[in-house]
């Protein structure tokens, strides 16, 4: 589960990752070609509109590669996750030696790419059911190893966090129940006994994609009621039969198009794979300005 702490040691964990895979055997280029107390300055500046996220990757990045190099680094950051920005915008600054600087590019500004791209889509999701009431969530469609990070970054664009993996709510899909009856066990039944086996505090979600499904799972007293690639007409069809007996989420093939729409149905909660799945890196420019005559070595 996510802690205040978990999204920085994360990142921290996944920043000294990527410059091991970037520098294994350090950066033959720099280090072959620019003095060791050369200087440099980098700036991180936004290309397009956005809602910035994993800003703190410019730091650790700096901060790993002035102690990986021996040299130094300065970060400034001027604005924290979560903020939105213009093209044009000044996001933060290093300063120190190149080595650390040109170590630290392109793993800080990959990272804070990523996680601004999926921020900024989350809050185009969110802007366009403002007022319905209903929640924007992620899923489990993270890149493996980074799901802390990316479902930080929903956060940071006003959306929510579904589960975080399988070992924290209970979400019985289609093939589950495909496997239960076919078992010869009834939805109701199998579901109050699993009921049985959890603790009293876990979320119970059930996945339905045909509203005559709906009976069955509801008399289990289940928390959730997923309506999958669910029309407009069925969604509003099953809000009505579930008349506040559970939380009601829709999901599947939902897109910025027809998002509204589906918030209009009354729906509680709708469920996006693409916020983290097809988020685009945001274009952002780190720029580098290499001062080789800048030989004092006192950066800070």
């Amino acid at each position: 589960m996510l802690t205040p702490t978990a999204p920085l040691t994360a990142l921290g964990e996944v920043v000294a990752a990527a410059l091991a895979e970037d520098a294994p055997w350090g950066d033959v280029t720099t280090e072959a070609l620019l003095p060791a107390d050369a200087r440099a300055t980098a700036v991180l500046r936004a290309r397009v509109d956005g809602v910035l996220a994993g800003v703190d990757a410019v730091r650790l990045a700096a901060e790993q590669a002035a102690t990986a190099t021996g040299g130094t680094a300065r970060v400034e950051v001027l604005l924290a996750d979560g903020a939105r920005f213009c093209a044009g915008d000044v996001l933060a600054r290093i300063d120190g030696t190149a080595r650390a600087v040109l170590r630290a590019e392109r793993v800080a500004l990959n990272l804070v790419q990523r996680l601004s791209g999926i921020a900024t889509l989350t809050a185009r999701y969110v802007a366009a059911v403002e007022g319905s009431g209903t929640r924007i969530a992620d899923t489990r469609k993270t890149t493996p190893g980074l799901r802390v990070l990316e479902k930080h970054a929903v956060r940071c664009g006003g959306g929510s966090n579904h589960r975080w993996s399988l070992s924290d709510a209970v979400m019985v899909k289609d093939n589950h129940l495909a496997v239960l009856t076919a078992s010869g066990i009834d939805v109701t039944s199998g579901l109050r006994a699993l009921r049985q086996r959890i603790g009293h505090t876990t979320t119970v979600v059930v996945e339905v994609d045909r509203l005559d499904q709906l009976d069955a799972v509801l008399a289990a007293d289940v928390d959730v009621v997923l309506l999958d690639n669910f029309s407009l007409a069925d969604l509003r069809t099953g809000v009505q039969r579930v008349a506040g007996r559970a939380t009601v989420e829709a999901s599947g093939g939902i897109t910025l198009d027809t998002v509204a729409a589906v918030a209009a149905t009354g729906v509680d909660v709708v469920s996006v794979g693409a916020l983290t799945q097809a988020a685009a890196a945001l274009d952002l420019g780190l720029d580098v300005e290499v001062r080789p005559d800048d030989r004092t070595g006192t950066g800070a």
